[in-house]
């Protein structure tokens, strides 16, 4: 097992480019099953959770080309339908939740699927009616087997269909998009997800040959289309690690210019940590963000307390709810964290408050931050990284910290961050990856 060691305390400087957004490469990698033609994807991220997604298509039988670094050209001519239904093929499955958007493509094109249960965050509950009933409406029939954890489904009398979503699940909007590409009709989704990130896959897909309309909006039109072809894609970058950066940057009191960040995809992102106080410089796709002694968090208009909260997009993304959290500790001001959707995300607070930080953890959905503007440094501690969001905010707090910082099971955090440590580095941190028993 690997862990890292940081030695906080250091003032970072420099500029670091934005990775391909993880997200998007979970949904766009699987529509490449929709063509036997080669599909080419560039600015591919070069992370635990896409590499094992890619392995898992070879393992299908899918072609994989990487002709240089951050591209990768995928060919499903010769698909091993039955795949899933191999008892060896769930101890990889287990491991990544993204898993599941290979349900939608396989049942266009073939007709049926399995879906095994998903891995990924330990984070609370992450359930896949949303995917299950969407498929129902068009006529997929399903069975749940226990002893395997695996969903089989008979797409055999698939047919377009109009239908409102419980909730406007990116993953699960995508699972539905791509099924319903392929099948006779018009698919109508009202409550569709509408993140960048599936505005790219339909904007791939239209791409390819798909009829999808109402791209950026909450209700999305598929007219069946009989073949689908290759095409060429590019990633944006990931929002998640742009923010990521933006608070490093205030939390260190360091220089950093964050280089091809897809402003125009960031959506309230920097209005959100400019609520903390953070000053930001945007010039073209990039974004500065000047050393500050002392950031101050706003209130509401009327005084009040603010207070930061995820919510479906265009609302702020519950996967910065982690990095807002550990960056205000080091504000002047108090907020309140309300991550609404996932129970387990804040449990790795306490963590942060053995650090030094002042932090009230109400319940498993809310947490109250009394920034002591940098008074009280954070102290190192040895911690563990539970999921891929919070580990990456306990190495932002243990850069900032005094003293040596270790950092267990950090396989999470190369989960979704591309040589986080390398590059960090490169910035002028201390974090040294070591070998533990």
């Amino acid at each position: 097992m690997s862990a890292f060691e940081v030695r906080g305390g250091n003032t970072l400087s420099g500029s670091i480019t934005a990775q391909g957004a993880k997200n998007e490469a979970l949904q766009v990698l699987c529509a490449a099953l929709l063509t036997n033609e080669a599909v080419t994807f560039n600015n591919v991220p070069d992370i635990l959770d896409v590499n094992t997604l890619i392995e898992l298509l070879g393992d299908m039988g899918v072609t994989i080309t990487r002709p240089k670094s951050n591209t990768v050209i995928l060919k499903a001519d010769n698909v091993n339908k039955d795949f899933f239904a191999d008892p060896k093929a769930k101890k990889k499955t287990a491991r990544l939740r993204g898993v599941v958007m290979l349900a939608g493509p396989m049942l266009a094109r073939y007709r049926y699927a399995y879906i095994p249960q998903p891995g990924g965050d330990k984070i609370g509950r992450r359930r896949l009616d949303t995917h299950i009933r969407g498929f129902e409406k068009m006529g997929v029939k399903f069975t749940y087997d226990t002893e395997q954890s695996l969903f089989e489904l008979d797409g055999a009398n698939m047919a377009g269909a109009n239908m409102m979503l419980g909730e406007p699940s990116v993953t699960g909007t995508a699972n539905i998009v791509m099924a319903a590409v392929l099948t006779e009709g018009t698919t109508t989704i009202y409550n569709a997800a509408c993140e960048p990130y599936v505005q790219q896959l339909c904007r791939m897909l239209n791409k390819m040959g798909a009829k999808i309309s109402g791209i950026g909006s909450n209700l999305l039109t598929i007219e069946g289309v009989e073949k689908l072809s290759g095409c060429e894609h590019t990633m944006l970058a990931d929002m998640i690690e742009v923010g990521s950066f933006i608070g490093l940057a205030a939390v260190t009191q360091s220089d950093i210019t964050i280089k091809n960040a897809g402003v125009a995809h960031l959506g309230i992102i920097p209005e959100v940590f400019e609520g903390l106080g953070i000053q930001m410089n945007i010039n073209g796709d990039d974004i500065n963000v000047p050393a500050q002694d002392h950031y101050q968090i706003q209130t509401f208009i009327d005084g009040s307390i603010l207070t930061v909260y995820d919510h479906p997009w265009p609302g702020f993304t519950p996967d910065l709810l982690s990095i807002i959290l550990v960056t205000a500790t080091q504000a002047n001001g108090t907020v309140l964290v309300h991550q609404k959707m996932f129970e387990s995300r804040l449990f790795f607070v306490d963590k942060l408050i053995d650090m030094g930080a002042q932090i009230v953890l109400c319940d498993p959905h809310r947490a109250v931050v009394i920034g002591h503007d940098r008074k009280v440094p954070l102290r190192g501690i040895t911690m563990t990284s539970p999921d891929i969001r919070a580990g990456v905010a306990l190495l932002i707090a243990a850069l900032s910290a005094k003293g040596k910082s270790t950092i267990h099971n950090i396989n999470q955090i190369d989960r979704g961050y591309e040589r986080i440590d390398e590059r960090l580095n490169a910035l002028g941190a201390d974090i040294k990856r070591v070998n533990v028993s």
